[in-house]
């Protein structure tokens, strides 16, 4: 499949944080992590057109990252502070359960926050903007912290319970 550019650019960059989070829990150095993402971020970039429109990119971005981690460890083998192969390999296949757990989380919320009545969202939305506060929202609203505490504590509960109803059937 021609890749769009853009698009997989995209997708790259949205998947970042969780290739990320992937790698260091593989490998216990910050520096040596960031080394395996910009790897991984080439080998993806260069492989893109092998990536199967429809599957999930993070998993594959971090199937390509497990392989990277795996060349840096045998490069690394004579180390006495690496993981053992099966703890690894364990290791490695729980974090990308755990990844794709987020992103169906993650969907999820998305569909629960459109289901919300407008007002409702627009608060929540609003209460996780950078810098804002519960102080200053009410302030704004000209309601008490209390009064705009409780009603973000009732839309959070609805949206876990939906979400949680919304969640794919897990083994």
């Amino acid at each position: 499949m021609k890749r769009d550019s853009e698009q997989f650019l995209a997708l790259l960059t949205a998947c970042q944080s969780s290739v990320y989070a992937y790698i260091v829990s593989l490998l216990p150095n910050r520096q040596q992590a960031d080394d395996i993402l910009q790897e991984t971020n080439m080998v993806c970039w260069r492989k893109g057109d092998e990536f199967q429109e429809g599957t999930s990119f993070v998993a594959w971005a971090c199937q390509i990252a497990y392989f990277n981690v795996l060349s840096y460890r045998r490069r690394r083998s004579r180390d006495k502070h690496t993981f053992g192969d099966d703890l690894f390999d364990y290791l490695a296949e729980r974090q990308c359960e755990r990844i794709d757990a987020v992103e169906d989380r993650q969907q999820a919320l998305r569909r629960c926050l459109e289901k919300l009545p407008s007002k409702q969202r627009e608060l929540i939305e609003a209460r996780y903007q950078p810098g804002a506060s519960v102080r200053r929202m009410a302030g704004e609203r000209e309601t008490t912290e209390g009064a705009l505490s409780q009603s973000l504590y009732r839309i959070r509960a609805t949206l876990l319970d939906c979400i949680k109803r919304n969640m794919p059937a897990t083994e």
